[in-house]
């Protein structure tokens, strides 16, 4: 006689739980508290900053990776125009040690590799990295915020601010519902349209700051 093991099988589909628009707020309350989840005061208004990490660059089908990437950076805070160069920054890759990528600008004047160059704070260069820290200004005289259309960054909902410096430059970013990190810039350049999606957010020990991994 043949036994029948009838075996019942409870599958549990979980679902997350959205975060949702809050349709009354302000583009200004939206940047507001994004300011305050990315650290306050501390955030808005940094003298200097250092990062590191690996990079690796993208070039047509060549692929470049660099086991050490670092930014120095000094601020100014005269800030009229998102795309162009202000303060100091240096940028540096290197490989097994060795330097490969050295980019500085000093606030005259840009440097590549050691020798001078001729490109002004806004050239099409420094107009294709400079953006992000427009977010920083804001709130500040001369500066306006639009709220756009809700959309999703990485799948994640996210509120869509629109941010004109006082030279008339355009900025677009992406703010986490919910948590408020700032998840995506974008911007248009000489070189077409730039765009960074940011994860991973993270803080260090004693420190308010909080930063994307």
């Amino acid at each position: 006689m043949r036994n029948l093991l009838l075996v019942t099988i409870l599958l549990l589909i979980v679902l997350p739980v959205l975060a949702a628009s809050e349709p009354d707020l302000t583009a200004k309350e939206i940047v507001s508290a994004a300011h305050r989840a990315a650290g306050g005061d501390q955030w808005v208004r940094p003298r200097s900053l250092y990062l590191v990490g690996s990079s690796t660059f993208y070039d047509g089908h060549t692929e470049r990776h660099y086991d050490r990437h670092e930014m120095w950076r000094e601020y100014s805070w005269g800030k009229t125009h998102a795309h162009q160069a202000d303060g100091r920054v240096r940028i540096r890759s290197s490989q097994g040690g060795v330097v490969r990528f050295d980019l500085i600008f000093d606030g005259e004047t840009t440097y590549m590799n050691g020798e001078a160059t001729d490109e002004p704070a806004n050239s099409p260069r420094w107009a294709s990295n400079f953006g992000f820290g427009v977010i920083r200004h804001a709130l500040d005289p001369g500066y306006s915020l639009t709220r756009l259309p809700d959309d999703q960054v990485d799948a994640t909902p996210s509120y869509t601010i629109g941010i004109t410096d006082p030279d008339g430059g355009d900025t677009l970013f992406g703010i986490a519902m919910g948590t408020f990190e700032i998840l995506k810039v974008g911007f248009d350049t000489p070189r077409g349209w730039h765009e960074r999606i940011y994860s991973a957010f993270f803080t260090k020990p004693g420190s308010d700051w909080r930063q994307p991994g």
